[in-house]
């Protein structure tokens, strides 16, 4: 059932102007009978002002007759018709201005590490619009060069749960076109609770990158075995000449 605005102020008015149970008002509201049994004896809700639940078109007086006259009748808040067929406001997420500078790290955080998120999703996330991402992707942005990648979770400019989901939608939206993943972009596509849970890779080290087929010998037949020991020979290496003994010999004979 649809409550009143500011609950507790129009508890505190029923109850300091009518003879209304406890009960009746606590269903109205939405609190607990004893937290209006609280505002009775002055324990609870101090200093709150009441609220005219009449004057502000929330109850009419024909109903508070009837709920004084009979205690199992509920309260029933007044139909409002300007309210009938309101709908929750469409376009970019609200961004209080202490948190609009960092908009920019965080559109280029989400384009760098989730790379399948569209730009109306990014947009919808941190709340921009699709020309100032576009630009950022392009790297055409004005401020690009003073950019850094900082997560929207971590800036507060949503939660990481409204990121996880927009993560799985993709994943999904991917799943269904059949494209083949590779690893890393199948776990961009995953939530961080999953993400965290998966075993690390395997990787190589980045000093031994490129010798994945290199062997320290036995794979070489006896030929190439002879034609590397005739290579390491020491005298076919440096080509010395004949008889080089015996000009050292000679020339040593002379002092």
């Amino acid at each position: 059932m649809a409550k009143p605005l500011m609950a507790k102020a129009t508890a505190v008015w029923l109850v300091d102007n009518t003879t209304i149970s406890f009960k009746q008002i606590a269903d109205f509201v939405g609190m607990h009978e004893l937290e209006i049994q609280g505002i009775a004896d002055g324990e609870v809700a101090v200093g709150v002002k009441g609220f005219d639940p009449v004057a502000n078109n929330q109850l009419t007086q024909d109903e508070i007759d009837k709920a004084q006259g009979n205690p199992l009748h509920k309260l029933k808040l007044k139909f409002n018709p300007a309210a009938a067929g309101e709908e929750k406001r469409r376009g970019p997420r609200y961004t209080p201005l202490s948190k609009r500078q960092d908009r920019p790290n965080s559109i280029l955080w989400l384009v760098k590490f989730h790379p399948e998120l569209s730009d109306g999703q990014i947009a919808k996330l941190v709340g921009t619009t699709k020309p100032t991402i576009q630009s950022i992707r392009e790297r055409t942005h004005w401020n690009i060069a003073n950019m850094q990648p900082i997560d929207p979770v971590a800036l507060g400019l949503c939660k990481q749960s409204e990121l996880d989901a927009a993560v799985q939608k993709a994943a999904a939206k991917k799943a269904a076109e059949g494209g083949v993943m590779s690893d890393d972009e199948r776990r961009k596509l995953v939530s961080t609770e999953q993400s965290l849970e998966m075993d690390a890779e395997p990787k190589i080290p980045s000093a031994i990158e490129g010798l994945e087929t290199f062997t320290l010998g036995g794979g070489l037949n006896d030929d190439e075995d002879r034609k590397q020991e005739d290579v390491l020979d020491a005298d076919s290496f440096f080509n010395l000449p004949a008889g080089g003994d015996d000009e050292d010999d000679d020339e040593d004979s002379r002092f």
